[in-house]
């Protein structure tokens, strides 16, 4: 087994996740919102490249996707269900923003020199419509179940001791319905029933484990005692 990839894959997700910690720290909810707007577009970049990680053959790209779901679980704990809720729409637009304009940007016609600029452009950008369509439609439903199911849990399970339940209870159902919903929509009668159980499977599997090593996270983010940030409160002094 080639340990490489693991190796860097633990790494990987310790500077994203420690980047989401910093981007909280210095800037508050402002942060989590442009988090958010980020992660959005880098996870539909990392996702074209696939890789090999314990035997099973996966996309990249579920690290930093799934971190939207701990800015807007975050977001819910410290700020509120309209804060969520309004972080979900930043994200929604931000995603089909961004891939409107990269799909208007691959109509032009490149000069000779351009040429191979043009083909790396389009292997990244030139999403298939089922596949741009199963992004965005997999961000908004999972999402907004995301905050209604956080919501709920923090209704019935409002201790402190008891975040962990809200954040795996919401984040694991509404990442089922992402993957189910994106792999429906993109690949459904594209690839063989088997195949498609197997994406589905593996998929979900990689945001469950992403999800756990994730909670940890929030707790410490949860500590902190600036909800606007070290940014907001230097400007305010």
């Amino acid at each position: 087994m080639d340990w490489f990839n693991l190796g860097w894959g633990v790494l990987f997700g310790i500077v994203q996740f420690s980047l989401f910690l910093l981007c909280y720290r210095l800037f508050g909810r402002i942060g989590l919102f442009a988090w958010i707007g980020v992660a959005t577009v880098l996870a539909n970049l990392q996702v074209v490249k696939t890789i090999e990680m314990l035997g099973l053959v996966m996309t990249l790209g579920n690290i930093t996707y799934a971190s939207i779901y701990m800015a807007t679980d975050l977001l819910n704990e410290r700020h509120g269900r309209e804060e969520a809720r309004r972080a979900v729409w930043f994200g929604f637009f931000f995603l089909f923003a961004s891939t409107l304009v990269m799909q208007l940007a691959l109509v032009f016609k490149p000069d000779a020199s351009g040429l191979d600029m043009q083909a790396a452009m389009e292997m990244v950008f030139g999403l298939a419509p089922r596949v741009a369509a199963g992004s965005l439609c997999a961000y908004l439903v999972s999402q907004v179940l995301d905050v209604q199911l956080f919501s709920r849990l923090k209704r019935r399970f409002a201790a402190r001791g008891q975040f962990w339940i809200r954040i795996l209870g919401s984040t694991l159902v509404s990442q089922f319905v992402d993957t189910l919903v994106f792999c429906t929509v993109a690949f459904a009668g594209v690839f063989e029933t088997a195949v498609w159980i197997d994406i589905l499977v593996t998929t979900y599997l990689i945001k469950f484990v992403v999800s756990g090593a994730g909670t940890p996270v929030l707790y410490i983010a949860r500590n902190f005692k600036d909800e606007e940030g070290l940014w907001s409160r230097k400007a305010a002094e």
